[in-house]
């Protein structure tokens, strides 16, 4: 996927071309509030029409995805878990002993969350707020550009590779498909009921919804719907030719993929969570699998038995991810936790971070130069990012609601959806 300059507006940096010219002064990068209120009629504007840095205006906004891959990988810490939680010099790293380090406004009057009135989209300061107009702090990432469509949360975010479109699901109870090369929304598919996951495998697209999977093939168009569930679809996961899906009545349900008549088949069931199953991950030859039950759980991917449950979190655990030989799990205890195996093969947390608030989603991905990156969604309306191993704090990502869902793209490209709907295109600067 890559960011292509495109100089005919759109979707793009707005400031390349309402920015100061040689006949208005230079105003020091500021955003322009009349344009802020959305009633600008000065042509050229000497102030900015845009929240972005103009340091970074030579990316323009259109954003592709020819990717022929997966999209996002792991780090590669070479298993030195030793260094997990420790800074650039050895020192514990956690979110508060990071706290003013962050450029784009941390230290000033302000602090370093931006202004309720610019979130809320009616700050009448303008330029003048102490508090600073952006939607995110720290170095080397930027705003692309947002995606407005859904009139309800975002909760799933998918980014088949070899495609040019983005699927976001909501609980608006449409599928929306997005055009990555000019941001538009072409086609809103209604689903008769509240999305609760989305995956894709390619060429398969797996929505789940109350009681029922949708099934789409991308790339020639056949549907399908797999019956089965009871409740709300919480999460997907798909592997070894099968297709996971957990429950709200606390189930795994598995279909088996048969290529003969090119359909998916009702295998079996796995049971062991007392609550809704929230979240699922495949890492090597096993499934993981997190639950409102408070407890993680590992099963074989051969005999669909379960090998191990971990009960360290104190709350609902949100979100499972997988790096490497690395499992991280976040609950709404406010703990992120690295768990690695241990001699006889069972799983034991190696570090926790802490926050100040629960933690919802975790995502991960490296930036544009290799480095591997940890977002983590926050029940404040925040997306911490983290370097790991050493959790040093890259920056912040702000919302007007809880970001439930992240997706990682190529080239550096991430993506949020948070809950009053809006989905916004990130990407990691070279700089």
């Amino acid at each position: 996927m890559e960011i292509e300059n495109d100089d005919r507006g759109g979707y793009k940096r707005i400031h390349q071309r309402l920015g100061p010219t040689s006949r208005q002064p230079d105003r020091g990068g500021k955003v322009c509030f009349q344009w802020r209120a959305g009633h600008c009629t000065r042509h050229p504007c000497p102030f900015l029409h845009s929240e972005q840095d103009p340091s970074n205006s030579k990316r323009s906004l259109g954003w592709r995805n020819p990717s022929t891959g997966g999209s996002g990988g792991g780090p590669n810490n070479g298993g030195h878990q030793s260094k997990w939680g420790k800074g650039r010099h050895g020192e514990n790293s956690n979110s508060n002993s990071n706290a003013g380090r962050l450029n784009g406004g941390v230290g000033t009057s302000g602090g370093d969350r931006p202004c309720k009135f610019f979130v809320s989209g009616n700050c009448s300061f303008g330029d003048r707020c102490r508090y600073p107009h952006s939607w995110s702090f720290g170095e080397g990432f930027s705003l692309i550009t947002p995606l407005k469509g859904h009139e309800k949360v975002v909760t799933a975010i998918a980014l088949p590779s070899g495609s040019d479109k983005l699927y976001s699901g909501s609980k608006d109870k449409t599928v929306k498909v997005w055009d990555c090369q000019t941001g538009q929304c072409t086609v809103s598919i209604p689903m008769g009921g509240e999305i609760g996951c989305m995956i894709c495998e390619d060429p398969w697209l797996f929505v789940g919804i109350p009681d029922s999977i949708k099934v789409w093939n991308t790339q020639t168009g056949a549907e399908m719907n797999l019956p089965g569930p009871t409740g709300q679809v919480y999460a997907l996961a798909a592997a070894n030719d099968m297709l996971f899906a957990g429950t709200q009545d606390g189930k795994i349900l598995i279909w088996r993929f048969n290529a003969a008549t090119n359909c998916f088949e009702p295998a079996t069931f796995l049971v062991g969570h007392r609550l809704a199953v929230i979240s699922l991950v495949v890492g090597g030859p096993k499934l993981y699998s997190c639950s409102m039950d408070n407890t993680i759980k590992a099963w074989d991917l051969t005999t669909l038995q379960c090998v191990q449950t971990l009960s360290d979190h104190t709350n609902v655990v949100m979100s499972l991810l997988c790096w490497e030989q690395f499992l991280l799990s976040c609950s709404l205890d406010s703990t992120v936790k690295v768990w690695v195996h241990n001699s006889k093969e069972q799983l034991e947390v190696t570090y926790t971070h802490t926050e100040e608030h629960g933690v919802i989603s975790l995502c991960g991905m490296h930036d544009v130069q290799g480095k591997p990156v940890l977002l983590c969604s926050l029940n404040d309306n925040t997306v911490r990012l983290y370097d790991l191993p050493s959790f040093n704090e890259r920056g912040k990502i702000f919302a007007k609601q809880e970001v439930r869902a992240m997706q990682t793209g190529p080239n550096g490209l991430f993506f949020t959806g948070d809950g009053t709907g809006e989905l916004k295109v990130w990407t990691w600067s070279t700089n």
